[in-house]
């Protein structure tokens, strides 16, 4: 059997997010992974494609999604601000990369290369580009890594609609992902630093760029065999349920990331 390739289109991160995690686990193949312990099922895996048309319209969040609001905002700050960049130490045991530190300030011979300034430069100077990405990898570190990074590569390309509008495609391309417990939230943080970089490049060129569609491409997308009883809640809660009571808005979140937001700001205060 080979491993399936599903694809899911929808207007929605929210949308999209379910169908994709359902899919994988009714077509998913059953196969094993290196964190299995003994006695855990088979994880089902899949080549997956997420394609979403609108991805910053509301509802933007789906409140399935195993993690906290204040953690969502937190993640957010992470990938696009690098609020935890500091923790980066793999002689003291800790982590040993963040996708913001390998997006922003990539480490090659010496040198700390900004990918993301730089792919905003090039679609400001050429909209039409096909050149414009950011990677992680780094084959050096990430060979022998216990924990190498899941995100591999953003790609952008800028559109034009009918009336001259200027859209800001992304897409991500992801290595290994854990469908169920990561992706939702890579998704949103990743959505989000779509906008921060179109809104960089209005800037550059003097008009306004929109985020566009976002497509999401994970190798493998898996539900892990340990978790399979967790997931059956999640499966019975999203069935159950219409679309407007298993999503969030962001007005209705935004008194949530106000709270991580101080605790962000005390942890600095902390550690000044």
């Amino acid at each position: 059997m080979t491993l399936p390739v599903i694809k899911i289109e929808a207007e929605t991160l929210p949308e999209v997010w379910e169908q994709a995690v359902l899919s994988v686990w009714e077509n998913g193949m059953r196969i094993r992974t290196e964190y299995d312990r003994e006695g855990d099922p088979e994880s089902r895996d899949s080549t997956m494609i997420m394609a979403v048309k609108k991805p910053w319209a509301e509802p933007r969040i789906h409140r399935a999604f195993p993690g906290g609001l204040e953690s969502l905002e937190i993640y957010r700050q992470e990938v696009v601000e690098g609020i935890h960049d500091h923790w980066i130490s793999p002689e003291e045991g800790k982590w040993t990369y963040t996708y913001h530190k390998r997006l922003f300030s990539y480490e090659m011979e010496g040198e700390r290369i900004n990918q993301i300034d730089a792919a905003a430069k090039k679609m400001a100077s050429v909209p039409f580009s096909r050149r414009a990405q950011a990677i992680t990898w780094n084959p050096k570190l990430d060979r022998a890594s216990d924990d190498p990074p899941c995100l591999q590569r953003i790609w952008f390309r800028i559109s034009e609609d009918k009336t001259g509008r200027k859209y800001l495609n992304m897409n991500s391309h992801w290595r290994s992902r854990d469908a169920f417990k990561a992706s939702f939230m890579n998704m949103y943080a990743l959505t989000d630093l779509q906008r921060c970089i179109a809104e960089k490049i209005s800037v550059l060129r003097n008009e306004t760029v929109n985020p566009g569609s976002y497509v999401d491409i994970s190798d493998s997308f898996h539900i892990y065999g340990s978790y399979y009883r967790e997931f059956e809640g999640f499966k019975e809660t999203v069935q159950t349920r219409g679309f407007d009571k298993k999503t969030w808005t962001t007005e209705f979140a935004e008194p949530f990331f106000a709270e991580a937001r101080k605790a962000i700001e005390s942890e600095k205060e902390n550690n000044r």
